[in-house]
């Protein structure tokens, strides 16, 4: 029920901020969008590929319900439906539409979801200059976690957009314009070494965070190398050379089932053409740059391949230590290629951010002493804490204001759609 509330007496320039924060989120989804035909917003290829229209029209679905809807008095919801059209899994707010079947609606054409999203902007923005100060505490907290949720979304839009484009076998691009990517080769990889012993994880500070970074917490980690990059196409392709994809004794049961069932024998969007490698990229067919960290790889691959080196995939906790005070700084979506990069030569642990989310070999498990926040936005990530893995560090898709060294990503372990690599860990004698 939505509630009156009087004059606030919070200083304008803090409203401003978050007025101005809200627009140029908001915003940018839209642009993301703009390459697309009205066609391309509709298609769904698959369950876990939401259409175009739908990512745009969640999102204002959830500063309605959780914001307006809540906060705003006398808000007028834009169309009843809609709160079951667009709620993506928020069971304590009641049935929605399947998520496979989200590409069955052809309406509400996409006009008519910009004007639902340009309702909602005004209603917000409304929101933000008028609500109490014993109000606004909430409103800034959800607001924060919706600004976000819309930023996941504007990466599984483009991720999205290219498993959905990559069914037409036009191959069309996405973007016709990317840059081309750097010619140069990986560094030589390397063993870094990290000390055992008791270590804190977990998100630290007054900045935001999800709920599922929290708390942070003591663990105890025996001494390991990291390597220094994740692993190349050139290097997966010596795995397939040498029969990975057909070797049992390298994969996990679940892994080896879903290879057979699937007929797996390369990472998704690679296509063998006249004797050379393609990928399928962002920008369209492209040769396979064989430098570039291997990409849209699922976790059972990513095991399979450290299986077949001798190493293994590093823990969370590793990873989170290793980033440990390194600058949030690489390929991510505003460096504009939205396509895994070479390496660039340095010290240290190079691609921790960006390029590719790194899988790790943690399960997606509550850390202790975590609580489900009240309501049905406790159901935005600790219900999922079962039967998915861990992957860490963002990708060039990824919003560079987004990502941290405590933030955890979570998919289902033959999940391979996302941008997703891995690198390497060993224990250490």
């Amino acid at each position: 029920m939505a509630r009156t509330h009087s004059t606030s007496a919070l200083p304008e320039e803090q409203r401003s901020t978050w007025a101005d924060a809200y627009q140029s989120v908001r915003k940018r989804s839209e642009e993301l969008c703009a390459p697309l035909s009205p066609e391309d917003y509709v298609i769904q290829t698959a369950p876990e590929a939401s259409p175009a229209k739908w990512h745009l029209a969640h999102v204002s679905w959830f500063f309605e319900t959780f914001l307006l809807k809540e906060y705003l008095a006398s808000y007028p919801e834009f169309h009843p439906m809609y709160r079951y059209l667009f709620n993506s899994y928020y069971e304590q707010i009641g049935h929605f539409q399947p998520r496979e079947e989200r590409g069955f609606l052809s309406r509400p054409s996409v006009e008519e979801i910009v004007r639902y999203r340009a309702h909602v902007d005004e209603h917000m923005l409304t929101l933000l200059h008028s609500a109490s100060e014993d109000e606004w505490p909430a409103v800034q907290q959800r607001l924060e976690i919706g600004l976000n949720h819309e930023q996941q979304h504007q990466e599984l839009l483009l991720t999205d957009i290219k498993l959905n484009l990559s069914a037409n076998p036009l191959r069309p691009a996405y973007r016709s314009d990317l840059p081309d990517m750097p010619k140069r080769s990986a560094p030589t990889m390397r063993w870094l070494e990290f000390p055992g012993g008791i270590h804190e994880i977990g998100h630290q500070g007054g900045s935001f965070a999800y709920d599922n970074e929290k708390p942070c917490h003591r663990t105890y980690l025996n001494r390991f190398h990291l390597a220094s990059r994740p692993v190349t196409n050139c290097e997966y392709l010596a795995f397939m050379a040498d029969g990975g994809y057909g070797k049992p004794e390298l994969w996990l049961a679940d892994g080896w089932a879903t290879v057979k069932r699937l007929h797996w024998s390369t990472p998704l969007y690679w296509e063998s053409v006249g004797g050379e490698w393609w990928q399928f990229t962002l920008g369209g067919p492209r040769p396979l740059n064989l430098e570039e960290p291997v990409c849209h790889v699922s976790y059972f691959e990513a095991e399979a391949y450290a299986a077949w080196a001798g190493k293994r995939l590093p823990t969370e906790a590793e990873w989170e230590i290793a980033a440990r005070g390194l600058a949030v700084a690489g390929n991510l979506r505003d460096s504009g290629y939205l396509q895994p990069a070479v390496a660039m030569p340095g010290d240290g642990l190079l691609q921790l951010y960006g390029d590719v989310w790194e899988h790790t070999a943690s399960p997606y498990q509550p850390y202790p002493g975590f609580r489900h926040a009240a309501g049905a936005l406790g159901e935005y990530n600790g219900k999922f804490m079962c039967s998915q893995m861990v992957l860490r560090g963002g990708s060039c898709v990824t919003p560079t204001d987004h990502i941290r060294a405590s933030y955890r990503n979570f998919f289902h372990p033959h999940e391979r759609w996302q941008f997703q690599g891995f690198r390497l860990a060993e224990d250490v004698s």
